[in-house]
């Protein structure tokens, strides 16, 4: 079967389906005719239904069948996030630790992991005003960009035979699509929960975002852009 543009229809499995950019992401690729498999611990906050959407019950934190989701998938997404439970302890470095293992013996190779703009990757720092910002307004969020970086690590180090891409997204609002979203190292835009799906999107299915960890921007990064370190 083939997506409406001629495209061979896929199979996502999709982590954090229900929230903010998660909603948008599983609208869009349905919209786009390919399947969707989402595990939610609360299938009530899917408020449609659509022929190509399964919907599990169940969490991370709750040990899931992970072998069973991937089965007959093509692409998976985590689009995760609890600022309050991963002040605790790395939720997300965890599940990841697991998730990897289970797309290696069911032969899914494909990884998008949505992380914060505020979240260094191993290869770099942040400039000086993200880290003022992470270490002043954003400091309540200090636990989850622990989390984030720790994927990452895990990923650069421990899985470099998983085709896995890192969206350091900077989301903003809920509002109305303020463009397309391109992938950068250093440009990055505040960005509506919608693009921010169209970019996870379009980004997973992308040979050459394999292995970066990279900001998003509404415009190409010139001389003097907005730096993301």
């Amino acid at each position: 079967m083939a997506a409406p543009d001629g495209a061979p229809q896929k199979t996502f499995l999709v982590f954090g389906g229900t929230g903010q950019t998660g909603q948008h992401f599983v609208r869009q690729a349905l919209g786009q005719g390919h399947r969707v498999r989402a595990l939610a611990r609360n299938p009530d906050k899917f408020a449609f239904a659509h022929a190509d959407l399964e919907v599990i019950r169940g969490s991370i934190t709750e040990h899931p069948d992970l072998d069973a989701l991937l089965g007959g998938v093509d692409f998976v997404v985590s689009m995760l996030g609890d600022a309050e439970a991963q002040r605790e302890r790395r939720i997300n470095d965890g599940f990841v630790r697991q998730l990897v293992p289970a797309m290696r013996r069911q032969g899914v190779s494909r990884f998008l992991y949505q992380a914060g703009g505020l979240s260094a990757p191993p290869d770099r720092a942040l400039s000086p005003v993200l880290r003022l910002v992470r270490s002043t307004v954003a400091r309540g969020y200090d636990g989850q960009h622990r989390d984030n970086e720790a994927v990452m690590r895990y990923l650069t180090e421990d899985a470099a035979d998983i085709e896995w891409m890192v969206h350091r997204a900077g989301i903003g609002s809920d509002g109305p699509s303020k463009g397309v979203l391109r992938r950068s190292q250093k440009a990055i835009s505040i960005a509506t929960f919608q693009d921010c799906a169209a970019y996870n999107l379009r980004t997973v299915m992308d040979a050459d975002a394999v292995h970066t960890c990279d900001v998003s921007s509404y415009r190409a990064p010139g001389p003097r852009g907005a730096s993301a370190g």
